[in-house]
């Protein structure tokens, strides 16, 4: 039996924990924050509460599978489905509502927009061959080296899910209309990325919509790190909050335990589940000669070096402003999910992510879980999230300007959703890029970094992130990447890392 210290208790540190302790290793995690859960998490007030990060549930099969498999049943969390899948509110007026069922779906288009019903049908067929050879091949193992992942297979793969093309432009494969471009490529904005930069492999994300449903948890996203945690500690983990580890311990050229508080603590491997980038503040200084220490080798050698995170070579992902609202009103004809875009969602996110400026108007998605969870607040009220993506800017003055975009977002959504909605508010709280950074999030990204074909795949920090024997690395900015299912998919495969190199090495 080894020990093992996890550094972090987001999803990826816990499903880690999960895994190892369900195969008999001594498991500590350290938090630097109160609680566990790192962006799952809640916001309260008055004995309100409501989602503070995640809200969508994808890949439902993947989140129990890991589960399962570290010992938590199924019958431990229960997941409502949403069908319809969400609307998309567009300044035409139009309204588009998504469904699970792909002949439903065919025919909300057609009505909407005559002839395009086809080209969803053909990207459903398309996708149904090339998602699970994609999730086999991008989500389910990582790449040592450039060579693995630029195989004759991976690349012939690559090439028929569009990666050449961003998502925007691989979604126009099957839509001529615009409106229908950016509901099937605004899914990037799950992960942090703007459609017209995030490679087109991301169109197993709106593809994955309606195979296997969007879903809610309930009682909130925000119960998953808690029912994860009790589990642990029924199995005897020690979950310390509050405790910030100050460096990692390394000899050599193995990593072999962490300081906390000024101690010293020996372990047989650690894993750091915080935003990747900053693993190298807590390395010791002159660890890696630049030559020595790839982060991500990729084609024809080149690599990333440890010493290029202190050059900021990684790009964070996009920001949020998160409105947080209780209301003593209910809207009955309103989805747990919605979106709603400006005349131009191209535009409008070309002067988010190419020009660093709050958008003229925004994009912004609600979730109100009181139409699928009764229970999610009292009766005959509400509680209510709002997401706008602005720049990962933590240096901005959002004390002066959240309010006023936090305002400007709640009167449209007042006209185009939500009737009534300012005089129904009992209460209102924002989280701006500031508030991000401070908790630690990378650039004030609320993301991890971002999903460029430049930071996907072996261009992504690995699971084994360095070439130090016993540090391993899981969370939203490793490979493959973010949203809870996937981070738990990344736990899993640094823990299978973890126990080939302890099993080789002893």
């Amino acid at each position: 039996m080894s020990r093992i210290a996890i550094v972090g208790s987001g999803i990826g540190g816990l499903t880690a924990a999960l895994l190892l302790t369900r195969q008999g290793h001594e498991v500590v995690i350290y938090e630097r924050a109160a609680r566990v859960g790192g962006r799952v998490a809640f916001e309260e007030q008055d004995g309100y509460r409501i989602d503070r990060g995640p809200t969508i549930v994808l890949l439902p099969e993947m989140l129990l599978g890991i589960l399962e498999e570290g010992g938590l049943p199924r019958s431990s969390l229960e997941l409502l489905h949403c069908d319809p899948l969400y609307r998309v509110h567009f300044r035409s007026g139009r309204v588009l509502t998504k469904f699970a069922d792909a002949s439903a779906q065919a025919e909300e288009i057609d009505r909407l927009y005559p002839g395009e019903g086809k080209g969803f049908t053909r990207f459903m067929k398309d996708m149904a061959v090339l998602y699970p050879q994609g999730r086999t091949s991008f989500l389910e193992r990582g790449y040592a080296s450039g060579r693995e992942f630029f195989s004759p297979a991976n690349l012939s793969l690559m090439v028929r899910l569009r990666a050449y093309r961003n998502l925007r432009s691989a979604i126009g494969q099957y839509f001529r209309n615009e409106e229908l471009k950016d509901a099937f490529s605004l899914q990037s904005l799950y992960i942090g990325g703007a459609p017209f930069r995030t490679p087109g492999i991301y169109t197993m994300l709106p593809y994955a919509e309606h195979a296997f449903g969007i879903w809610m948890l309930k009682g909130g996203y925000g119960t998953l790190p808690q029912i994860m945690a009790r589990e642990l500690e029924d199995r005897g983990v020690q979950i310390h909050t509050g405790a910030e580890v100050e460096s990692l311990l390394v000899e050599g050229s193995r990593c072999c335990g962490v300081v906390v508080q000024g101690q010293s603590i020996p372990y047989d491997a650690v894993l750091y589940n915080g935003d990747f980038p900053n693993v190298e503040k807590l390395l010791p200084p002159g660890v890696f000669k630049q030559e020595q220490a790839p982060v991500v080798t990729a084609n024809k050698g080149r690599s990333v070096s440890a010493k290029a995170i202190k050059r900021g070579s990684w790009k964070p992902s996009s920001g949020c402003l998160l409105i947080y609202a209780a209301t003593d009103k209910r809207w009955p004809d309103s989805l747990v999910h919605q979106f709603f875009l400006p005349d131009s969602l191209n535009s409008s996110l070309h002067e988010l992510f190419d020009l660093g400026q709050i958008p003229q108007d925004s994009s912004y998605y609600v979730f109100n879980p009181v139409a699928l969870d009764d229970s999610a607040a009292p009766s005959g009220q509400s509680v209510l999230y709002f997401l706008v993506p602005v720049p990962a800017a933590p240096d901005k003055n959002w004390e002066e300007i959240a309010g006023a975009l936090a305002d400007k977002v709640m009167a449209d959504a007042e006209k185009r959703g939500f009737p009534g909605l300012a005089a129904s508010v009992i209460w209102r709280r924002l989280r701006t890029p500031a508030d991000a950074e401070q908790e630690g999030m990378y650039g004030g990204g609320s993301f991890g970094i971002a999903p460029l074909l430049s930071q996907s795949g072996v261009f992504r920090p690995q699971p084994k992130p360095y070439p130090l024997k016993g540090l391993y690395a899981a969370g939203a900015s490793v490979h493959p990447g973010g949203g809870v299912p996937i981070v738990m998919q990344g736990a899993k495969l640094a823990v299978q890392e973890m126990i080939k190199e302890m099993s080789v090495h002893g």
